[in-house]
C-alpha cells in the first residue's frame, strides 16, 4: 500500500509545475480579457474555473509527456523539442478554450449543436485570437524550460535563477 501512495504523490508532484504555470497564465489571460470587454457586459471567468482549467492543463501535460511521441527531436537542438511540444500543447489549450466557451452557451441552449452553432456566429473571433496568441507565447516559454530543465537538470536551472549557482566553484560564487 505504501508504494501504491509513494506512485501517487510522485505523480501529484510532477503536476506541481504545469499547474502552477498554467494557473499564473490563465490569470494573466482572464486579467487581459477583462480590461478588454471592459464595459460590455461580457462574464468572464471566475477564480475558480481558472482553477480547474489550470488543473485540467496541467494533467494534460502530464497525459502528453507520457505519449511516446512526445520528444520526437532528442537528439536535436532543444528548439525543435520544445516547438512540437508547443504545438502539441497549444492545440490542447485551444480545444479547452473553445469547449470552456462552448459550454457558456450550452448552459443557456441546452443542445450541443445549437450551442455549437451561437458560439461560432456570437464568439468575438478577434479576442478568440488575441487569448490563443498569449497562450502560444506563454507555452512556449514553458516549453523552452521545461526542455532546458530536461537537459540540464531541475535543481542546475533552479540554481541559476535562486541561487546559489551549483555549476560553479565556491570562490567564483563570492565574486
Amino acid at each position: 500500500m505504501g508504494n501504491f501512495f509513494a506512485k501517487i504523490k510522485h505523480e501529484m508532484m510532477k503536476m506541481v509545475p504545469p499547474t502552477l504555470f498554467f494557473f499564473v497564465l490563465l490569470h494573466a489571460v482572464a486579467i487581459i480579457r477583462a480590461l478588454m470587454v471592459k464595459g460590455t457586459g461580457i462574464s468572464l471567468p471566475s477564480s475558480m474555473s481558472v482553477l480547474v482549467a489550470s488543473l485540467i492543463l496541467g494533467k494534460a501535460v502530464l497525459i502528453a509527456n507520457m505519449l511516446p511521441f512526445i520528444n520526437r527531436y532528442p537528439d536535436r537542438p532543444l528548439i525543435w523539442n520544445a516547438a512540437w511540444k508547443t504545438l502539441i500543447y497549444t492545440v490542447i489549450a485551444g480545444f479547452l478554450h473553445y469547449l470552456e466557451r462552448l459550454f457558456d452557451f450550452w448552459k443557456e441552449t441546452h443542445s450541443l449543436a445549437a450551442a455549437n452553432h451561437a458560439l461560432i456566429t456570437h464568439m468575438n473571433w478577434p479576442q478568440f485570437w488575441a487569448v490563443q496568441i498569449l497562450l502560444v507565447l506563454m507555452i512556449s516559454n514553458y516549453c523552452a524550460f521545461a526542455e532546458l530543465a530536461r537537459i540540464i537538470g531541475r535543481d542546475t536551472l533552479r540554481s541559476w535563477f535562486f541561487g546559489p549557482r551549483l555549476d560553479m566553484p565556491p570562490k567564483w560564487q563570492q565574486g
